[in-house]
């Protein structure tokens, strides 16, 4: 399949979450399983997803199901059903799908859509990305002293950024880095499984931003053992900036 086909077959899975998860009332999206951190919703969205991608062949490591599908495919799609599962169960509008197609030479395409505004980026590897109709080009910042970064943890001390944000959604928190709504995303705890954020690094890295691992490990993995610690910048400078910081 072309990277287009696949970001088609990614507009469908999206299609299918919003769906399902449209008709759950607040009640039942609270609700969880006997997975320590999973909602009942992680399940209802991985179940409607996981058909149209086995149907097209592909391998799918699922943050939900591990790994499923055909074996020897060409093709493996690294799938977060909800990423912000929190905020998605708590009707805070800051929640998505993420699909990252991998092949032989590494991320291929991938797909961000934020369920609850319907809002979509996409990347395809050397074509850039996009969201909705726009292309996507991250900020000219270079300084931390003149950034807004998004956070996923807390720094031992205040750092020296113009002002932050935690908003509970590594995939589109990569994806505001990519279109320039904020400048920079910080992890301050190594926790970042595949899923997470193999769809929205592709798409910040096709708009423009540097990102990276602290300690400098490969990102584009398909293990799920797996976990890194992100630093995303909308230029190398202010890249370099965070990394020092947190070095």
């Amino acid at each position: 399949m072309t990277g287009e086909e696949l970001v088609a077959l990614f507009d469908a899975c999206a299609a299918a979450q919003r769906g399902a998860l449209a008709g759950l009332d607040p009640e039942a999206r609270r609700g969880r399983t006997g997975t320590v951190g999973q909602y009942s919703l992680d399940l209802v969205a991985d179940a409607v997803v996981l058909p149209l991608l086995h149907e097209a062949g592909i391998r799918v490591l699922s943050e939900e199901s591990g790994w499923t599908g055909q074996q020897d495919a060409e093709i493996t799609v690294v799938l977060d059903p909800v990423d912000g599962s929190t905020n998605c169960a708590r009707g805070i509008p800051y929640w998505a799908i993420s699909l990252c197609a991998l092949d032989a030479d590494g991320a291929l395409c991938a797909l961000v859509t934020n369920g609850a505004t319907g809002q979509r980026n996409a990347a395809i590897r050397g074509l850039g990305a996009w969201c909705d109709d726009l292309t996507m080009k991250s900020a000219s910042t270079q300084r931390i002293e003149d950034s807004v970064v998004a956070i996923a943890g807390l720094p031992d001390a205040r750092m020296a950024w113009k002002q932050f944000r935690a908003l509970g959604s590594t995939a589109l928190s990569l994806c505001d880095v990519a279109a320039g709504r904020i400048d920079a995303m910080l992890d301050f705890v190594d926790h970042q499984s595949p899923w997470d954020y193999l769809g929205g690094l592709l798409i910040a890295r096709e708009a423009g931003a540097a990102v990276t691992d602290v300690a400098g490990r490969e990102l584009v993995v398909a293990d799920p053992t797996t976990t890194r610690q992100l630093v995303a910048a909308a230029t190398p400078a202010l890249l370099d900036d965070l990394l020092a910081a947190v070095a």
